[in-house]
């Protein structure tokens, strides 16, 4: 049974992942400036940050144990966050010869992702001190 754990966490934290995504999109669904899919891009964003606060209590200390990472980074962030949506959404705006919109898709996750989760390992790291 215990070979099961491993498998059970990341199917739970996916759950719950993908359910607050759905949230998120619900949540923004209304938002109407530069009619970006705002609910992929703000949980692509966060899930960046989690998955970085992650990996730096991770990296310095024993706070989360390995269940707790696949619980959390493998599980919940796998789930909450979405490469085939930005993707799908990305090649929508292109197929609607909407350059601007999708240029501007592309380098708010991309970079936006990138400081999120930088933001994450330097919010774990002064945690720690």
């Amino acid at each position: 049974m215990q070979f099961l754990l491993p498998f059970l966490l990341v199917g739970l934290g996916s759950m719950f992942g993908g359910v607050s995504r759905y949230g998120m999109t619900l949540l923004t669904q209304n938002v109407s400036a530069f009619s970006l899919p705002y609910g992929t891009l703000v949980s692509n964003l966060a899930g960046c940050l989690v998955i970085g606060l992650i990996a730096g209590f991770s990296g310095r200390s024993e706070l989360l144990s390995t269940e707790m990472r696949l619980l959390l980074a493998t599980g919940f962030c796998g789930g909450f966050t979405t490469m085939s949506s930005f993707i799908y959404e990305l090649g929508q705006f292109v197929q609607d010869k909407e350059y601007f919109f999708a240029s501007t898709y592309f380098v708010a996750t991309l970079a936006g992702a990138g400081l999120a989760f930088a933001l994450g390992l330097m919010i774990s790291a002064s945690m720690m001190r």
